[in-house]
């Protein structure tokens, strides 16, 4: 059973960071690639960034390239995401991805508000 939990999330003015955890429970064992995504207020999901297991590839929304890393620890247990220079338009809950074995997990979800 995959589960996901994300941390890190929260008010931050406009130009801030913020470093999002996303902790995965499990056998990495069939862990294709882990990454973010995000909903704002009456939007759909979209992608933010990915990291890929087999060669650590990253990849990033356009929006968010330059300001935004994602990193993982060596045991592929965490996924990090740094946020900087945050916008006002960044404001979302932030969701975690697992894709293993063909099957997308999602964490619960993670509050950032960024303020102007």
């Amino acid at each position: 059973q995959v589960q996901l939990v994300e941390s890190g999330g929260g008010l931050v003015q406009a130009g801030g960071s913020l470093r999002l955890s996303c902790a995965a429970s499990g056998r990495t064992f069939g862990v294709v690639r882990m990454g973010w995504y995000r909903q704002a207020p009456g939007k759909e999901r979209e992608f933010v960034a990915a990291i890929t297991r087999s060669d650590d590839r990253t990849f990033y929304a356009d929006s968010v390239k330059g300001r935004f890393t994602i990193s993982r620890d060596n045991a592929w247990n965490t996924v990090y995401l740094q946020m900087n220079s945050l916008k006002p338009e960044d404001t979302a809950i932030y969701y975690c991805n697992q894709v293993k074995f063909g099957t997308d997990y999602w964490g619960q979800g993670t509050q950032v508000t960024v303020s102007s």
